[in-house]
């Protein structure tokens, strides 16, 4: 059934959207979350665990095995600290920037994942051994064929799933969605609707 000129979407049919503090307020929740997360994991795993010694938490599916990790997650570019560091550091900045046009929980969802995530091992690298921005991540959680890691490799990891999702299908920061030409779906069909356009077409 079509709709008369002039008569409003449905909110149904327009993106799905909250406020800009709701969505802040989401983000925060999960990264604060996230963090806490990572950070009380590693101090259980830093005095309840020794190196070289692995413990078996899900039969040989999961194990538990501390490692001090001079590396990215999942132990990549292990000779370069001090740059992860510094990308770790512009990630979370540029992340809290683009936070300000944050509208949808989605995105909120995952950038929340990625400061969490992103801030529990750059704590690591400021806080601990063997010097500051230099330091060690702990690393406890191994699974079958795969590098050991940890709770915020979880969380970032788990972010970029997410935003590639939605980016993949055209989801803004905003909660609005891009069709084909770049324009938002909404404002596509506000200028289908709009009697002004409408009386336009007909002169």
């Amino acid at each position: 059934m079509q709709t008369e000129a002039g008569t409003p979407l449905s909110p149904s049919t327009r993106p799905s959207r909250v406020t800009r503090r709701g969505s802040i307020g989401v983000l925060v929740l999960v990264a604060v979350i996230g963090y806490a997360l990572d950070q009380s994991t590693k101090a259980w795993a830093v005095s309840a665990l020794t190196p070289g010694e692995p413990k078996e938490l899900v039969g040989s599916l999961l194990r538990l095995r501390l490692t001090f990790n001079p590396g990215a997650a999942f132990s990549i570019a292990t000779n370069a600290t001090w740059v992860l560091t510094i990308i770790a550091t512009a990630v979370i900045a540029f992340t809290i920037f683009s936070a300000r046009k944050l509208r949808s929980r989605a995105w909120a969802l995952g950038l929340g994942l990625l400061i969490g995530g992103a801030l529990g091992n750059l704590t690591d690298r400021f806080l601990r051994e063997p010097s500051f921005a230099k330091g060690h991540v702990v690393d406890f959680l191994e699974l079958p064929h795969w590098p050991i890691f940890n709770v915020a490799d979880i969380c970032v990891v788990s972010a970029a799933c997410l935003i590639a999702l939605l980016s993949l299908r055209g989801i803004g920061l905003d909660g609005s969605r891009l069709d084909s030409s770049g324009a938002t779906a909404e404002s596509t069909a506000d200028m289908k609707t709009d009697p002004k356009n409408e009386a336009d077409t007909d002169e």
